[in-house]
């Protein structure tokens, strides 16, 4: 009788105990899916980041810009702008269109210049938004043009892409002259749950040669010394999918919809069963 007893005991134990290590097994696979879309998992109390100049928006040939002079004598200043255009943008239901305005924009040529009124040709490549407005500033004054002139500057068709796994892909405007990664998925609506933290993949062209980098939102000193944590205008910010929906992109990948997937699942069930059987019997 007491053997009997101590045989059931322990046949007890050890199903407690493969239960145990099936808990334990599953604990792992959440915690390690849970260190998968956490960012900045590296992060300092200090973190220090590229700050150079290098990281503004530069101007290239093809890209567009506004340019307002203004001045206490406007009719003056009015000799140095563009005319404000008109566009149609839609029509109601009885037939009138609906109009926009906006001042016309300049287009940097293949050469990097831009026809300004009375100034002439006026070279931009390469210059931020601030450098293009003080050059303009500078050569109104010093040809006793304008006394005291206000140049802004606007970019018109400087954009950027966000594609994959984000909640908004899409064409985004740029108009400021720093825009991050951070930045760009913030637009985007961040990042969706199947959306791989450290498979964030930039496209960008430089100098007529096409280059990817990589960049992983997990570590913030990865993320804050790459080359492409400040974008520049026409990159795509792609984001891979993770293994998850991977799978569901396939007709057998293995998802709740799928037949394998339930298969597994009942083998899976099926090699328990047998093996609770075996320890009980």
């Amino acid at each position: 009788m007491r053997l009997k007893m101590e045989n059931k005991f322990s046949k007890k134990l050890k199903i407690r105990n493969c239960l145990f290590f099936i808990s334990v097994a599953l604990f792992t696979v959440s915690c390690s899916t849970t260190k998968d879309i956490i960012y900045f998992q590296d992060l300092q109390d200090v973190v220090t980041g590229l700050t150079s100049d290098s990281s503004q928006i530069v101007l290239r040939p093809g890209d567009k810009i506004s340019i307002i002079v203004n001045s206490k004598d406007y009719q003056l200043a009015d000799l140095f702008n563009l005319p404000i255009v008109t566009h149609r943008v839609g029509q109601n239901e009885s037939s009138s269109l609906s109009q926009s305005q906006q001042v016309s924009s300049y287009t940097v040529d293949s050469l990097g210049y831009i026809d300004f009124p009375i100034l002439g040709s006026v070279y931009v490549e390469g210059m931020t938004r601030g450098g293009v407005a003080a050059s303009i500033k500078q050569e109104l004054i010093s040809q006793n043009l304008v006394k005291d002139p206000v140049v802004t500057v606007e970019f018109a068709n400087l954009c950027f892409f966000a594609l994959g796994e984000v909640s908004k892909p899409g064409r985004y405007n740029i108009d400021r002259d720093r825009i991050t990664v951070l930045d760009a998925l913030s637009l985007a609506g961040d990042l969706t749950i199947y959306g791989r933290r450290d498979g964030i993949v930039v496209l960008r062209e430089d100098g007529g040669v096409r280059q990817a980098y990589r960049v992983d939102l997990r570590s913030v000193e990865q993320l804050f010394n790459s080359p492409v944590y400040y974008l520049r205008q026409n990159d795509v910010v792609y984001v891979e999918p993770n293994p998850v929906r991977a799978r569901q992109s396939t007709v057998n990948g293995n998802n709740v919809r799928s037949t394998s997937f339930w298969i597994s699942l009942a083998s899976l069930l099926t090699s328990v069963g047998v093996l609770v059987s075996n320890l009980i019997d």
